[in-house]
């Protein structure tokens, strides 16, 4: 199953990271508690200098919990 991530703006893209508040908006909650799963550990993050950057494969997992990790899963 070949799962896609839309905007807000309707299109599909094909980022590796979304902001924090990007994340929120995808996952249809606030940027506020967006940051909140990030301080708990909730919502992982990579840290590039003093910006928090969600990689789509997290939220990826947390939409769909069955899918394997490895995005070569697919190709098998």
């Amino acid at each position: 199953m070949d799962m896609q991530i839309e905007t807000p703006s309707g299109r599909s893209e094909d980022r590796l990271v979304y902001t924090v508040a990007e994340a929120g908006e995808l996952l249809g909650i606030s940027r506020a508690f967006a940051y909140e799963l990030v301080a708990r550990g909730e919502l992982p993050v990579i840290r590039l200098g003093r910006r928090r950057l969600v990689p789509k494969v997290a939220l990826l997992a947390i939409l769909d919990p069955d899918r394997p990790n490895d995005p070569t899963a697919d190709a098998m």
